[in-house]
């Protein structure tokens, strides 16, 4: 028996769809999430938003769709390795980007910065929320993708918790009790994805050294020992590759066993009780909690805070302010789905709305048809 078995959320147990349906006659209703996310507009879009390259740097780094598919590969081999349901954790995987809008974290943080002038904010998770619920638009019978009540919980509550009476839209989703485990995965998979990821595409970009990184994390150092003596001929590009391989599979593993010494700890015996431990158990081991915490400091250092990132993120922020700027001023600008939204949304949010629908493509075809000039 897998060592967490007794934790993983049943799908019987699930709470069910706000549009009651009939089942369906092979697919469970996690596995029919799962197609719904993987099916959705939402969803393709992701290809044309960025990680954290942009495709003007080269179109050979990862995008957010990429990213996703990297993230629901390590979640389900960890849901796995635990014994949880990898069909839930497969769905979660999926759909835990969908609200991202364009141009990476700094689309999302000049949003927000731009919603703060209103008294309101943008938050990528509950933005992804309100795209599964309402946005997408693929079935006749009901509004939005009809998900199961565990994947919208986990879209909200897969990265933070939630504080009770903080947020009435929220209140439905339980802000007092933790998701189930197969949600907790969920970003500490996404820290392992965008942390081997993100060294990968930074060393290809020649922004480091292997050298800098082997000063910077002693576990990498460790493991390009062991490469060197294993494939001594090798180019050292493929030397970084087999390193990343190995990296990444502590990683994993440090989130398996950290996990399982957690949830030993909180002596956890049912889905249910997973819902009332006042901390999350998924974990990494003290081990893999250091490497990763000097993975990040490295890349802020020598990529995130780099000249040529600071500049797109700056130069991307400030087009998406002219952006919304511009839509306030005209708002009979806007798709006429959108125009018809202010009958019963204030214009800043269906702005915002707007603008976090958008690829970075398409956001650049909107900011040249309203001939505006990047600052």
């Amino acid at each position: 028996m897998k060592p967490l078995a007794a934790l993983a959320f049943p799908v019987e147990a699930t709470r069910g769809r706000r549009y009651p349906e009939l089942p369906h006659k092979y697919r469970n209703d996690f596995q029919r999430d799962r197609d719904r996310i993987a099916h959705s507009r939402a969803f393709r879009r992701l290809e044309n938003k960025t990680q954290v390259f942009s495709a003007a740097i080269s179109d050979h780094f990862r995008n957010r769709l990429t990213h996703t598919i990297e993230v629901a590969l390590i979640a389900r081999t960890v849901s796995a390795a635990l014994g949880l349901n990898d069909d839930l954790t497969e769905a979660l995987a999926l759909v835990h980007d969908v609200g991202h809008p364009p141009f990476a974290h700094a689309g999302e943080f000049e949003l927000n910065r731009q919603m703060q002038r209103f008294g309101d904010f943008f938050n990528h998770n509950v933005h992804g929320l309100r795209v599964v619920d309402a946005f997408e638009q693929s079935y006749a019978r009901f509004p939005g993708l009809n998900l199961t009540f565990e994947v919208r919980e986990g879209i909200v509550k897969h990265s933070r918790d939630l504080t009770p009476g903080a947020d009435p839209d929220l209140e439905e989703y339980m802000p007092a009790l933790r998701p189930p485990l197969e949600a907790q995965l969920i970003d500490l998979a996404d820290e392992i994805a965008y942390d081997t990821a993100d060294l990968d595409d930074g060393y290809s970009s020649h922004m480091f050294r292997i050298a800098d990184v082997r000063a910077a994390v002693p576990e990498f150092a460790e493991i390009h020992d062991q490469v060197e003596g294993h494939f001594p001929g090798a180019p050292e590009r493929l030397q970084f590759q087999e390193v990343e391989r190995v990296l990444m599979d502590r990683m994993v593993a440090g989130l398996v066993n950290g996990t399982i010494e957690a949830a030993g700890a909180a002596g956890v015996h049912d889905h249910e009780e997973v819902r009332h431990v006042e901390n999350r158990l998924a974990a990494f081991t003290a081990g893999a909690t250091d490497t990763t915490r000097r993975i990040k400091t490295f890349m802020h250092a020598k990529v995130y805070n780099s000249e040529p990132l600071y500049s797109d993120r700056k130069r991307s922020a400030g087009m998406i302010a002219d952006l919304f700027d511009y839509f306030l001023r005209e708002p009979g600008s806007l798709p006429e789905n959108y125009v018809e939204e202010l009958n019963s949304q204030p214009l800043h949010r269906v702005v915002c709305d707007y603008i976090a629908g958008m690829t970075d493509r398409y956001f650049m075809r909107c900011y040249a048809e309203a001939r505006l000039t990047p600052r």
